[in-house]
């Protein structure tokens, strides 16, 4: 089995570094995602025992007090640090300009879905899943959608 300082990447992209002890995680060590996050932990017996987990966008997760886009302060971190943007210019995703979603397709947070062939892609396009009834449903009625018709400004005569 696996022991010591060590690299070791999943399939699904996630490369966990740091010790391993007869095959586990053990002591220090970090899981690295494929969209940015980090997760920084002390592990016993693969088990995580301390951690933190930072976002791609620096944001740091707290498990108590977790005051983030709460119903109170409903700004997203690049608000939050970079302050707010004019009256009538909205901001609709922490990234700022949003991504450009595919013609019929929506964004559900790690990739594109496309509701006809129920495929979801990653944002480089490449394959992640099929989409289930539940999941279909769930991005139908809560994800961000491409525009269906183009609308352009029109100056007052």
């Amino acid at each position: 089995r696996m022991e010591g300082q060590a690299s070791y990447t999943l399939p699904t992209g996630t490369e966990y570094r740091g010790a391993l002890r007869d095959g586990m995680f053990e002591g220090e060590g970090e899981l690295r995602f494929p969209g940015g996050g980090v997760y920084r932990a002390v592990w016993h017996r693969g088990v995580p025992v301390q951690g933190k987990y930072t976002f791609a966008d620096g944001l740091e997760y707290e498990d108590k007090k977790w005051h983030y886009c709460d119903g109170y302060d409903r700004r997203f971190y690049t608000e939050i640090c970079s302050g707010l943007k004019p009256a009538g210019i909205s901001q609709l995703t922490n990234l700022d300009p949003p991504r450009k979603i595919p013609k019929g397709c929506y964004d559900c947070g790690d990739g594109f879905y496309n509701p006809e062939t129920r495929v979801i892609v990653d944002y480089k396009l490449r394959f992640l899943r099929n989409a289930d009834d539940e999941e279909h449903e769930w991005i139908i009625r809560t994800c961000r959608k491409a525009w269906d018709e183009t609308i352009e400004h029109k100056p007052k005569p």
